[in-house]
């Protein structure tokens, strides 16, 4: 039973359905381990095992760690903050009714940066998540959680949401692979919004073929979220072993000044890799990706001061008492809820809305975005894909970077203008340097999943990271 969980959900799937073990004795094994989890990496474990899933389940009853963003009726539901501690939702995001309808039940809620905003994990409003590869350092952010409990072994997959990095760059600092979808490929509604017009959702897996077997299942469009599209072909399970004929381009912005030698190493590797499986490389050139932390850093914040305004008191989770007035009630209650990053960013937000300021702040970084999405279609123009590290370092100390929230959002340097763009992009594992993993990042035209999905399998074959924390 124990050689289970070695296996990949996708494996796991087989087994069940091969009934070699029952999805119940499945989930019982995840929830002893979720329960004695010592990554901090759970808020929230399931009781009791659901009932078995049908004998044609396509997820085989595999259980699934869901980010703490995502409302699940009846269950606490916080978005890591104390300001929606003890809120239970009347209802179900549709990306967790459709995994749960296809087999995956929720083994947990996972911890998570507060609201989505943080590179390390650090600013959840119930402590850190630590890394499994060490844990004195930081899984990344906002899906650290999602990320350490999938590489740590607490969990066969999990779900998460990507803003600016927040699936990609976490599972780049734990070792597995995580896929930020097109924008509007998989439904928003019941994932607690940060800013709308970035946030996706996405899975975080052991590899290729089970981000691509969880993401088949997520897609579609729902009539509950006027910006979700659908998917405009099946989602295929990737089998391409070569690249012949494919074209990679690597722009300078993202590859120069500012990537470790040791991740420089493991990336360069990467590419000799994709010559010898037939691809070639091609250098593009993406000259406004260097504003993206600077645009999203802009139009973020901007986006969360008016969704978060519903955070009252009235509503939703924690009430302050106040001085017996409505006002010092709100004030209060806002106070005492938020957390440092999400004052931050409320403050930098309505300050890029306000009177007088907007044209030189949101209106600018507008156009700056507008900008990226068109570097990107003209490089797509000549490449199939493009090709960079994930992340410019692997996993810092934690506490490294908490009195440097600029050195903190420069970790997303090489995966923001991604979502700025509305593209999908994958981490996959690159190799390790000093014994931490490095990912390595390949992004595509608007719903090119299926070409991104087969290109990482490929180079996943050719990479054959085995790493694997829990049994180090």
């Amino acid at each position: 039973m124990s050689d289970v969980a070695d296996l990949t959900a996708a494996q796991a799937a087989e087994r069940v359905r091969a009934g070699d073990v029952s999805a119940g004795e499945l989930f019982d094994l995840y929830r002893e381990r979720a329960a004695a989890d010592d990554l901090n990496a759970f808020l929230w474990v399931a009781g009791d095992a659901p009932a078995d899933p049908p004998p044609d389940s396509p997820l085989g009853g595999v259980p699934l760690g869901v980010k703490d963003l995502f409302c699940v009726e009846d269950v606490p539901s916080c978005a890591g903050s104390r300001i929606l501690e003890g809120y239970r939702p009347p209802y179900t995001a549709t990306a967790v009714r459709k995994l749960s309808e296809a087999g995956a039940p929720m083994l947990g809620k996972t911890n998570m940066d507060e609201f989505a905003m943080g590179s390390s994990n650090e600013n959840s409003g119930f402590g850190p998540v630590k890394n499994p590869w060490d844990p004195t350092r930081v899984p990344g952010g906002s899906s650290g959680g999602s990320a350490a409990a999938v590489a740590g072994g607490l969990v066969p997959w999990a779900i998460g949401t990507d803003t600016g990095g927040s699936i990609r760059q976490p599972a780049a600092l734990c070792g597995i692979v995580g896929l930020k979808p097109t924008y509007g490929a998989v439904s928003r509604y019941g994932m607690i919004a940060f800013a709308s017009s970035l946030d996706q959702c996405g899975p975080l897996t052991r590899d290729v073929t089970d981000a691509a077997l969880l993401f088949r299942h997520m897609v579609g469009r729902d009539t509950c979220d006027s910006t979700s599209v659908g998917f405009p072909e099946e989602v295929a399970l990737p089998t391409a072993e070569r690249l012949d004929g494919m074209r990679f381009g690597v722009p300078p912005e993202l590859t120069g000044e500012g990537i470790e030698p040791g991740v420089r190493e493991v990336f360069e590797a990467t590419l000799k890799q994709i010559e010898d499986l037939g691809g070639s490389l091609e250098e593009v050139a993406l000259p406004h990706a260097g504003h993206g932390i600077s645009a999203y850093y802009v139009l973020a914040p901007a986006e969360a001061s008016a969704n978060l305004a519903r955070y009252d008191g009235v509503r939703f989770g924690t009430r302050s008492s106040g001085n017996g007035d409505l006002l010092s009630m709100y004030e209060k209650t806002r106070a005492e809820g938020f957390g440092a990053e999400v004052k931050r960013r409320i403050m930098l937000g309505t300050y890029a809305l306000s009177s007088g300021y907007y044209d030189a702040y949101y209106g600018r970084a507008q156009k700056v975005r507008t900008k990226i999405a068109e570097d990107f279609a003209t490089a797509f123009e000549r490449v199939d894909l493009i090709v960079t590290p994930t992340s410019p370092t692997v996993a810092f100390k934690l506490g490294e970077r908490t009195g440097d929230p600029l050195a903190m959002y420069m970790s997303d340097f090489c995966t923001v203008p991604m979502p700025l763009a509305g593209i999908p992009a994958i981490s996959i594992p690159g190799g390790l340097s000093d014994g931490l993993p490095v990912g390595i990042q390949l992004a595509g035209p608007a719903f090119s999943e299926n070409r991104v999905l087969d290109a990482a399998h490929a180079l996943e074959g050719a990479i054959g990271f085995d790493g694997e924390p829990w049994r180090a």
